[in-house]
């Protein structure tokens, strides 16, 4: 006689969805989005390293993209979340508006939105101290006044991000499952 099958066996385990680690530049989204993929152990995806060089280029001297500027960039993000829609993944991008958060659901309708928000000081603060990015400090403003937060009927949850990334992933981690 064969051994009975498991509790559960034939329940299959429902895949985690596409998270967007989103905010304003200086918000942590690299280092929160890092952490949490490898807390879920699904894949990472660097969102900005999918802006097309001219986008870079304007950020870079100081000019803000404008929408037209962000719609192709935006194709790109919601290419790599609907590649990952069945098994998971972890993607940074600003989504700053409803407007580009629903782009992105068009591909990955179970997207989870992690906002991760600051006050202005601390932004401008990271903004200053780190080297080697594209997106300087005399931005932020822009983003800011661009930045819808997330709408009660969005699927998300906006955190303090001056927390712990590694508390800050863990607790995502245990909402996520629990979805």
């Amino acid at each position: 006689m064969g051994s009975a099958p498991s509790k559960g066996a034939d329940v299959p385990e429902r895949a985690l969805p596409v998270v967007v680690v989103m905010g304003v530049s200086g918000s942590g989204k690299s280092t929160v989005g890092r952490a949490l993929a490898a807390e879920l152990g699904v894949e990472y995806g660097e969102g900005d390293d999918l802006h097309p060089e001219a986008n870079v280029e304007k950020m870079a001297a100081g000019i803000p993209l404008d929408d037209e500027d962000r719609w192709p960039w935006l194709d790109k993000v919601a290419a790599w979340m609907a590649e990952r829609s069945a098994q998971g993944g972890v993607i940074t991008c600003s989504a700053l508006k409803r407007v580009y958060r629903d782009r992105l659901r068009a591909a990955a309708p179970d997207a989870f939105f992690l906002h991760l928000a600051a006050s202005h000081e601390e932004l401008a603060h990271r903004m200053a101290d780190r080297t080697g990015h594209f997106m300087p400090s005399s931005l932020l403003d822009s983003q800011l006044a661009a930045l819808e937060p997330l709408a009660d009927d969005e699927r998300g949850a906006v955190v303090d991000a001056t927390r712990d990334p590694a508390q800050l992933a863990r607790e995502t981690s245990v909402v996520l499952h629990g979805l």
